[in-house]
């Protein structure tokens, strides 16, 4: 089980962005994931991707390290960490994205959780990517929402959604991600995300409720560097 160099796998999203080339995230979120199956699993998946986001809003202890782990033994992509909560770190993955959720006022979302991640990063070469995590209303109440008692942010003020991004990353965030969340009905605008990209210089990702080749292709063509779908391939593999 080989670790990828910790430091790259940023540059790499860095570089790609440069440099234009789209990279796609399949997200697993390990209450739904059969890990007997991973191998069919990964042969299921688009071949264009690029990474394997692990994480949920709620996860029982100990899940997401196990699906980590039979990860780690069948590809050579990266395992990037999208925890919904401090319980879910594993050094067994690649990376994490050290999401902060800017798009809302509770405080233990925006670093009350990243102050009790520390003592378990300390020690450990867990690449930390600091991201700006923007929840945009989807049109229907996300499991984000419910768990971090925040509302998202109304897909009509394009405004505030660009100056929120930017805020993250005059903060020094190293990615933002703009979130429609989980099962949404409505993925983030063509007309959002192009506002966004145009304000800001670090790479942009985008999911939630992205499930067609259609919906993908759309989302890169208004400047996603890199979409995250979820739900139209953990469908597959559910625990039986």
């Amino acid at each position: 089980m080989l670790k990828k160099n910790s430091k790259s796998i940023y540059q790499e999203i860095l570089f790609a962005s440069r440099e234009n080339r789209k990279l796609l995230a399949i997200l697993i979120d390990p209450e739904e994931f059969n890990s007997a199956t991973t191998s069919e699993f990964l042969k299921q998946i688009p071949p264009e991707t690029t990474h394997i986001f692990v994480g949920g809003s709620t996860v029982t202890n100990g899940a997401t390290e196990t699906v980590v782990t039979a990860l780690k033994f069948q590809t050579s992509m990266p395992v990037v960490l999208f925890p919904g909560d401090v319980s879910q770190l594993t050094p067994k993955a690649d990376a994490l994205l050290f999401l902060s959720l800017l798009s809302g006022t509770n405080s233990e979302y925006l670093i009350g959780q990243h102050v009790q991640a520390v003592s378990k990063l300390r020690g450990n070469d867990l690449a930390v990517i600091s991201t700006g995590y923007l929840l945009i209303d989807g049109g229907t109440t996300s499991a984000v929402a419910r768990v971090t008692n925040t509302n998202p942010l109304s897909q009509n003020n394009v405004q505030k959604i660009v100056d929120t991004a930017k805020a993250g990353e005059l903060l020094g965030m190293k990615l933002i991600y703009l979130e429609a969340g989980s099962g949404a009905k409505t993925p983030v605008s063509d007309t959002i995300i192009t506002a966004v990209k145009n304000e800001i210089n670090i790479p942009l990702l985008v999911g939630g409720g992205i499930k067609t080749e259609r919906q993908k292709q759309a989302a890169y063509q208004a400047g996603a560097n890199m979409v995250v779908m979820g739900t139209h391939f953990e469908v597959r593999n559910t625990k039986s």
